[in-house]
């Protein structure tokens, strides 16, 4: 590609990964381009001047290196699963050319580092019921030799074994949603408004929906549910849930929850559906509590209070610092990979 072809690719990743249109693009400049210009940019009739690339620069934030950095990895697919995500199509494709560039510079510096991690599903045999679920849950806990202990990080956790996560500004509709690019690097998206325990949930819910083989027979609804079972699981086993609790018990004092939820990193909802589906409370006693939530506020508030220390996807910004502190990569490709300002690269390398 030439350089004028490059330009006009990135422009149109830049303005479609921002959720812009032409003419918001335009007002966002504050009208000092022409939405003709953008589109003859776009369509590589037309070159820009430095003022422009700089203008273009600041209101899409992305660093000028951007725009002139060649296609060095080919995106050809990002897929998404059928389900509504609860998106408009506008924030789904912008979510999608987000996914393309994180691939595109995370495969980037894992080459650089010689850092790659292939990911791999364990499972092979189609997947139907709730038994299914969680004997696959406690089969990845045991290859991924994490045992019967909470999970210290999540994310950290999925990162490891080959699956890139990303975190996007969402509205609170959105949970998360997972893809796969090229048919080959799994891919992670959570909502990173949401406190700790319900994007690590998220994750673990998404992970189900990419490492699960499911039955065709497993209808769209049915398989959202077995996902979150699998997330239950990953996060405190029904073994273990059962030796805290009992077997069986009218009711749970908020002191227990409380404490699992600062060990295990899960939400007093997700455990005290763990109490139902394992048994342990009633379906009505469940029922009691939703009810009780939703008609105190000061319960519900008590309820969802995030107790666990927060989480985020930070494995890509260490290998660009550990490529530019081994000198594999010069501050200035630190910068562009990272879409930051060079000043703001040599102000965070600070080494020691």
């Amino acid at each position: 590609m030439t350089q004028n072809e490059i330009f006009a690719q990135r422009l149109k990743n830049a303005r479609v990964m921002k959720g812009y249109s032409m003419d918001e693009l335009v007002s966002a400049m504050g009208n000092s381009l022409s939405k003709m210009a953008i589109s003859k940019y776009e369509k590589c009739q037309l070159s820009p001047n430095s003022s422009v690339i700089i203008s273009l620069s600041k209101a899409l934030e992305q660093p000028v290196d951007y725009f002139f950095k060649p296609f060095t990895v080919r995106i050809d697919s990002v897929k998404f699963r059928k389900i509504k995500s609860k998106l408009g199509a506008k924030q789904e494709k912008s979510i999608k050319e987000n996914i393309s560039d994180l691939v595109e510079r995370y495969i980037t510096i894992e080459e650089i580092c010689n850092a790659a991690v292939i990911f791999n599903s364990p499972f092979k045999d189609k997947i139907s019921t709730s038994v299914q679920v969680k004997k696959a849950a406690f089969d990845l806990r045991e290859l991924w030799k994490i045992g019967n202990d909470g999970i210290v990080n999540v994310i950290d956790l999925l990162e490891e074994h080959g699956i890139k996560v990303m975190e996007i500004d969402a509205p609170d509709s959105f949970d998360g949603l997972s893809s796969m690019v090229n048919d080959k690097y799994p891919v992670i998206v959570l909502n990173k408004n949401f406190p700790s325990e319900r994007k690590r949930f998220t994750a673990l819910h998404e992970l189900g929906h990419i490492i699960l083989p499911f039955d065709e027979s497993v209808e769209e609804k049915n398989e959202e549910n077995l996902c979150s079972l699998f997330s239950n699981e990953m996060l405190i086993l029904e073994s273990v849930f059962k030796n805290m609790f009992g077997s069986s018990r009218h009711d749970i004092s908020y002191q227990e929850l409380r404490a699992i939820q600062m060990q295990y990193g899960i939400s007093c909802d997700a455990l005290m559906y763990k109490a139902k589906e394992s048994g342990i409370i009633s379906e009505q006693r469940h029922k009691t509590y939703c009810i009780q939530k939703n008609r105190i506020p000061e319960f519900k508030k008590r309820m969802e209070t995030s107790l666990y220390p927060p989480e985020e996807s930070n494995r890509f910004v260490r290998l660009v610092y550990n490529a530019l502190s081994n000198e594999l990569i010069t501050t200035s490709k630190a910068a562009s990979l990272l879409h930051q300002s060079l000043e703001q690269v040599r102000g965070d390398l600070a080494l020691v």
